[in-house]
């Protein structure tokens, strides 16, 4: 192409001396950028023959894809909660999206627990899917967590709202929660009566779904995958614990009955509170390759010890658990997702691949992204985040736009 055709297609960023993480290795080359996107340079040498515009050198760090974080409670902390039905709902999404750039994420799912109708209706329409840039990490859209769960198994979830679903199923869930247009993920116990029709209508308009909050055995969650489900919420907690005889919901992690051609993904909470390391050792050599780390964080994340809201409950927060108040209900993580990166792979002993993909190249798969998220392969986004060797944050991108760095937050 022309001289003047290639200047038209914008400005090239050359990302130099750091390691990509790429196709599951990482790899000493430099990252190509134009208009947003990750540039193949190849084509630019010669179908345009043009260099970069502009050259960072980036002393030797990691660049792996931008975190994204499918679970972060209640608008996951610094002292907003999404489960309150307040009228701007909006300014607390924009304070969280642009908080949680320092730890490196570049897309979430807010994430509601059980409420009652009125604030779904209120408060979904508020939450829409919005692009990252300078202002905050993107909106990928609403995770639905219950309020078709368990009782038993409610956790921190108000049983006053916990519910199952009526006679005409599907019907009961949008008269629940209104609108479903901005929803991603819907967390709800597949032991419900009903349930198989509502995972099937649920999948079928592009939501996935998440099996938790649940007293289901092995065989109702294996039909549960067999309607559509793909995911499972916090693993481990909030339902039956493993038994060999039923190994319950976390036999799905080595079952031989998912279907052809279907993943099945997980999310781990390693907070070092939520799930002892040796059950992060299990789980993750059963499946890796379905592994997505969550902060599972709530409006306590970033204010300290005492009391705080988690929708409709008060919780209590000492050091780095979360408990409802008056009780050892654990309710959520007040770890940010570096955290929980750097204590996957200090747990876990797998590699620093392993790790990063855990956080980026899963969570876009579940969510069928991975062509745009999750990866820095030839036309992704440009969306990746910059760390030092101990996995600490050093610069955020969206979009191949500095979003934040850590040298101009120490100023």
């Amino acid at each position: 192409i022309s001289p003047a055709q290639s200047a038209a297609l914008g400005h090239v960023l050359q990302f130099t001396n750091c390691r990509l993480l790429r196709g599951g290795t990482l790899l000493r080359e430099d990252l190509w950028v134009r208009e947003g996107r990750v540039l193949d340079p190849e084509k630019l040498f010669f179908d345009e023959r043009r260099l970069a515009d502009k050259q960072k050198d980036c002393g030797g760090c990691i660049l792996a894809p931008g975190f994204i974080d499918v679970q972060i409670n209640a608008a996951g902390g610094f002292g907003v909660d999404f489960s309150q039905a307040t009228e701007d709902v909006g300014s607390g999404v924009a304070l969280v999206a642009r908080k949680i750039l320092s730890h490196g994420v570049t897309a979430f799912c807010p994430t509601l627990v059980t409420s009652p109708p009125e604030v779904y209706h209120k408060v979904l329409p508020q939450i829409p899917v919005k692009r990252g840039g300078p202002h905050g990490a993107g909106v990928i859209g609403v995770h639905l967590e219950g309020p078709f769960i368990s009782r038993q198994k409610r956790g921190a979830h108000p049983e006053a709202y916990v519910r199952s679903f009526e006679a005409n199923a599907f019907h009961d869930v949008l008269a629940t929660y209104g609108s479903l247009d901005n929803v991603c993920i819907l967390t709800l116990a597949p032991e419900l009566g009903r349930s198989h029709e509502v995972i099937q209508e649920l999948t079928a308009r592009g939501i996935r779904v998440s099996l938790g909050h649940s007293v289901a055995d092995l065989r109702t969650a294996e039909d549960a995958m067999q309607s559509g489900a793909t995911f499972i919420t916090h693993l481990f907690n909030a339902m039956l614990p493993f038994h060999h005889r039923d190994p319950g919901i976390v036999g799905l992690l080595t079952s031989d009955q998912v279907p052809p051609g279907r993943h099945i993904f997980y999310g781990m909470i390693a907070d070092g509170i939520h799930t002892n390391p040796a059950a992060l050792r299990i789980a993750h050599r059963a499946h890796p390759q379905g592994l997505v780390l969550v902060t599972d964080a709530i409006p306590a994340l970033g204010l300290g010890n005492g009391r705080h809201t988690l929708g409709q409950q008060v919780v209590e927060v000492d050091g780095l658990s979360a408990y409802v108040a008056g009780t050892k209900t654990l309710c959520g993580s007040i770890a940010p997702m570096d955290v929980c990166v750097r204590h996957f792979l200090q747990t876990t002993g797998c590699s620093v691949e392993s790790a990063l993909e855990s956080a980026s190249l899963h969570p876009a798969q579940l969510l069928g992204l991975e062509k745009h998220k999750g990866t820095l392969d030839f036309g992704a986004d440009a969306d990746f985040v910059v760390l030092d060797d101990a996995l600490h944050v050093q610069a955020t991108y969206i979009s191949g736009e500095l979003v934040w760095q850590a040298e101009m937050a120490r100023q």
